[in-house]
């Protein structure tokens, strides 16, 4: 037997804000919201879900409120790639539009990849662009 993996949680001052950034960031959609979370999947998640069996269904993210600010650097962390036909320079000056912020963590300086931090300051990668 497998787990599927359902969904990543983050915690967040303001729950309901952190969550509308990663939509608009992601192009994912709320599928639930209440004052303990709120839920966001792709797009095609529902279309997915129908077609495919349990374990091979995408995860979602949920963020739920928490009255403590973020310390400390992320022991975990999500990486993002654009497709090779997508500006990469583009893409990430979008989220930085957004409200992220490019932070350096340490990676090397020939890293084929960018560390930004959320609003709330949780860090995420753009990796170079990809084909797959």
């Amino acid at each position: 037997m497998a787990l599927r993996w359902y969904s990543t949680v983050v915690e967040s001052t303001d729950h309901r804000a952190l969550a509308r950034w990663w939509a608009e960031a992601l192009g994912w959609d709320a599928a639930y919201a209440s004052d303990q979370e709120v839920v966001l999947v792709p797009p095609w998640a529902e279309e997915l879900t129908a077609a495919l069996p349990f374990h091979r269904v995408p995860p979602g993210m949920v963020f739920v409120p928490v009255d403590h600010e973020k310390s400390g650097k992320n022991r975990l962390h999500w990486d993002f790639a654009p497709h090779t036909t997508d500006d990469r320079n583009a893409e990430i000056d979008r989220l930085v539009a957004l409200g992220a912020t490019i932070i350096d963590v340490g990676e090397p300086e020939e890293a084929t990849w960018t560390v930004l931090a959320d609003p709330e300051g949780n860090e995420f990668c753009v990796l170079s662009a990809r084909d797959q």
